[in-house]
């Protein structure tokens, strides 16, 4: 599967047998060691703080959602559902920002 940096995913988190968006914040590598991608998850609930992102109204999201950089984590490729859309470049860039310090980088 080739993933880009900005992608929102439908993924099985394993969280009550539901389906949450993600974006992935992986590089594109055309051939990746292994199968998986680096995502942060979305989310409704809103907490203001530097570990998140207030996303712009998305076509391809049903609600106003929030990327939560303290919930990055990785999943198996396989359990990336369906692509919803993409992330303008701009919101990227201060998800990548948030990331950042999240990781104190």
């Amino acid at each position: 599967m080739n993933l880009n940096p900005g992608e929102v995913w439908l993924a099985d988190l394993g969280i009550a047998a539901k389906t949450r968006p993600v974006v992935i914040v992986s590089r594109h590598d055309l051939d990746p060691p292994r199968a998986l991608a680096i995502y942060v998850p979305l989310t409704t609930q809103y907490r203001d703080s530097s570990y998140e992102v207030i996303l712009p109204r998305l076509r391809f999201l049903d609600r106003d959602s929030i990327a939560n950089v303290q919930g990055i984590g990785s999943i198996p490729t396989v359990r990336l559902e369906s692509k919803l859309g993409r992330l303008p470049d701009d919101v990227m860039l201060k998800i990548k920002q948030a990331i950042l310090f999240a990781l104190d980088l």
